[in-house]
């Protein structure tokens, strides 16, 4: 079993217990806590005779230490929710942690990934048209295009090797940014409408940049009014509503319905919500504060329509994960089984060769 595992996970082990290292140094044996520290770092292997003792001594299973398709104490996730119980947000990291595990697992079998990140020219007291005007830039710089919100994730999958998974969450959760030591990764709620889903994927992006300097919370409200959160939302507005992509006749709409009817119909182009296009237009001095004011909520609601459009939904997970889960798959790295069971399909039909289909990825031998 490789160190990497074992020294992150016996830390968190034991400080869930509350111990010391000079207590595991007792446990393992050996003469003193500097040895408990070099494990923990992964600057000393454990032989097979004391992980057997970890194992008896602090109540732990064998998996617990060795199975490559878990987190225990390895990652770092924000969540952006709105009323999710702490168990069902519990249990959910579980689960997301078990998908981010097999792929860092698989990914380092078959493709060694990129340790390369990069980060913004922010900090905490950077101001909102600091943080929008490197939402700007990375829309220039990668050539987002006319509608930055459809190549998103495209390009933080393959410029910024962060990865992109389009989950199924509980209600309430709208996604999270994770970070591990050699990977990256925001889950976004798929079910959200496609306005909402776009933005939080330009949000948690912000989170990812900018972790050093402004590491988030692990669980954020989706109102929060916090100056990191704004920073986020500035960003993630400017990203994929940049200035050169939202220019235009807004002042010449003489009535609020005519501007209300503008504002839809561009925010339905964009892939963004009106009120979020409302705000970037004022923060991008294309429109009076006074003038987005007098625009009632209902008028923007759903985008100027009665109900919720139908919603599109994206395949689950992304084009990348499936592609290296086939590839673990066709290596022998992982069961069809196993990568089944961990996407919650039967391994008996064709729900898991279905989704290969979708990613327009060829399916495994055997499923």
């Amino acid at each position: 079993m490789t160190t990497n595992l074992i020294g992150p996970r016996l830390k968190a082990l034991r400080e869930t217990h509350g111990f010391d290292q000079e207590k595991v140094a007792a446990i393992l044996g050996v003469g003193s806590r500097q040895i408990v520290s070099q494990i923990e770092t992964g600057e000393r292997r454990v032989s097979g005779e004391e992980l057997t003792r970890l194992i008896d001594g602090l109540g732990a299973d064998l998996d617990y230490f060795t199975d490559p398709f878990r987190l225990e104490g390895e990652g770092a996730f924000s969540w952006r929710q709105s009323q999710c119980g702490t168990a069902t947000l519990s249990a959910y990291q579980t689960k997301a942690g078990a998908w981010l595990a097999a792929y860092r697992h698989l990914a380092e079998q078959t493709n060694k990934p990129s340790s390369f990140r990069r980060s913004l020219r922010l900090d905490r007291s950077s101001s909102f048209d600091q943080a929008a005007a490197e939402g700007e830039r990375l829309a220039t710089e990668f050539d987002l295009g006319d509608v930055p919100a459809l190549r998103l994730g495209e390009v933080m999958e393959q410029a910024f090797d962060i990865l992109v998974l389009m989950v199924d969450a509980p209600a309430g959760i709208s996604g999270a940014a994770c970070r591990l030591t050699e990977l990256d990764a925001v889950l976004v709620n798929r079910l959200e409408v496609p306005g909402r889903r776009y933005f939080d994927l330009a949000h948690e992006l912000f989170h990812l940049l900018t972790w050093d300097a402004m590491p988030p919370d692990p669980i954020e409200a989706i109102d929060a009014k916090g100056h990191v959160e704004k920073l986020a939302n500035a960003f993630a507005g400017a990203l994929l509503m940049p200035r050169s992509v939202i220019e235009g006749d807004w002042r010449k709409a003489g009535s609020v319905p005519a501007l209300a009817a503008m504002i839809n119909e561009r925010a339905d182009t964009l892939q963004v919500t009106a009120q979020a296009l409302k705000w970037r237009l004022v923060t991008a001095k294309l429109l009076s504060r006074q003038r987005a004011t007098a625009i009632p909520d209902e008028m923007l609601r759903h985008n100027g329509r009665s109900a919720v459009a139908v919603n599109t939904q994206p395949p689950l997970y992304s084009h990348r994960f499936m592609e290296v889960l086939g590839r673990g798959i066709d290596h022998g790295f992982v069961s069809r089984r196993r990568a089944a069971r961990l996407l919650e399909l039967s391994p008996h039909g064709r729900d898991l060769a279905e989704l290969f289909e979708a990613h327009g990825l060829p399916v495994p031998e055997g499923l």
